[in-house]
């Protein structure tokens, strides 16, 4: 699979975010219930969503997968949470990540992992914590039109 690869360094931010354990099938429920958080906080939303995931489906049971839904808030919010709900704000550092760009279908981004995470180590690079998904199209554009960022954080490789 060809896929071109970017290495840049994301800016600090201040997210929204919601926790979650289980099937990832609670994403679409869970993305609901975080930005009505936000807009219930009166937060104002400042760029696209983000999803964390902490573990890999396959390697756990479906019931134990950890991930986490980002919105990214602009303005000064203090940090809070997580609440009952598994809702907070915090704050999060800029990153060194290796990312590549993927249009289609989420049922598609398996493989895109698997090549994106051979190019980071062809590249003198080393994974430095769980992936991530930034999402750039709306929860009503068409499956072959979904643009979804997967990047991972890096740092270079040691010398061995």
């Amino acid at each position: 699979m060809a896929i071109e690869v970017t290495v840049k360094k994301t800016e600090p931010a201040t997210v929204a975010f919601i926790s979650k354990m289980g099937s990832f099938s609670q994403i679409p429920g869970a993305f609901g219930k975080l930005y009505g958080w936000v807009g219930q906080k009166g937060y104002v939303p400042s760029g696209p969503p983000v999803g964390v995931y902490f573990n890999v489906p396959g390697q756990v049971p479906e019931s134990e997968l950890l991930w986490e839904l980002r919105a990214p808030i602009a303005g000064t919010v203090a940090a809070s949470g997580p609440d009952r709900e598994g809702l907070g704000v915090k704050k999060v550092k800029g990153t060194l990540m290796a990312s590549t760009m993927h249009k289609g279908p989420y049922e598609e981004l398996g493989p895109v992992y698997g090549a994106l995470a051979a190019l980071i180590v062809e590249k003198g690079y080393e994974m430095a914590g769980p992936p991530e998904e930034v999402y750039f199209s709306e929860p009503s554009t068409p499956p072959k039109e979904i643009l979804t960022e997967i990047r991972f954080p890096v740092k270079k490789a040691r010398k061995k």
